[in-house]
């Protein structure tokens, strides 16, 4: 199996630096465990690591209904976020670092303390918040045609691409997370709308469930490290040339810019 592990995440590293994606690979683990599926993604970031990246928060993927039904899971799932990862609202961002980019609006948290499971309560977890930020996460695939279930998900790093944060602290004290609308615009034109009780009832109960997830595997959500709990609207394609604003009641809004390709 240990063979086969380091298979799968060469592919998918050879996919990242193509850009071609991958086929499924849920037929050759059809009977190996979800944690199969992180070992993998973690041999990922370790190369990742190990090149010189590192690593400035986690996310959460498939916390809302909506992104469970478009994705045929029912579960949430984590992923790795690093700093290459992380790009400047209002700057256009290379379109060919991505194979097939989706956008989702997100709020994310910035932590001041660190948060290890398992036992973290919602209370912890609130205390552990600096403060909350307008998102938007570029999601993507290594797998061809966003052909996926959770296996394939969760061995590509949660299908992690990139991060854009918005520029207007806000403390959990002043906003109610979980009735905090979104509407998601691109080029002007209104996509998707949600709220934060989209995810997990609230974004803070999906802090929670990562922090109780990923410490008994040895992980700690380190200060200063972004946590994005899950998009509160379905996933939105989007293509060169795009330009995509997520507002938020009561937190402020945050620009994409995809690049043109060169």
């Amino acid at each position: 199996m240990t063979n086969q592990i380091q298979s799968a995440a060469d592919a998918l590293l050879e996919a990242y630096r193509t850009r071609s994606p991958i086929e499924p690979l849920t037929p050759m683990f059809a009977q190996a465990p979800l944690s199969t599926a992180y070992e993998i993604a973690l041999a990922q970031v370790e190369s990742w690591v190990k090149a010189g990246d590192a690593v400035k928060g986690h996310k959460v993927g498939l916390a809302s209904r909506a992104m469970q039904r478009q994705a045929g899971v029912d579960q949430p799932d984590f992923g790795h976020l690093t700093t290459s990862m992380f790009h400047l609202e209002h700057q256009p961002i290379p379109a060919d670092t991505y194979i097939q980019p989706r956008i989702e609006p997100e709020v994310a948290f910035v932590l001041s303390k660190p948060l290890t499971g398992p036992g973290v309560t919602v209370a912890e977890a609130a205390a552990a918040v600096d403060f909350v930020l307008a998102s938007l996460e570029i999601v993507d695939s290594r797998i061809r045609d966003w052909k996926i279930g959770i296996f394939d998900t969760v061995a590509d790093n949660a299908s992690s691409g990139g991060v854009v944060l918005g520029s207007r602290p806000v403390r959990l004290t002043d906003v109610d997370l979980r009735l905090s609308g979104c509407n998601l615009s691109v080029n002007g034109e209104l996509v998707a709308t949600g709220a934060g009780g989209a995810v997990l009832g609230s974004p803070l109960n999906s802090l929670v469930w990562l922090a109780n997830t990923v410490g008994p595997l040895g992980v700690t959500l380190e200060p200063g490290h972004v946590v994005l709990p899950g998009s509160v609207t379905r996933a939105v394609p989007i293509a060169p040339g795009d330009a995509i604003v997520a507002d938020f009641a009561g937190i402020g809004s945050v620009t994409a810019i995809l690049g043109e390709n060169k």
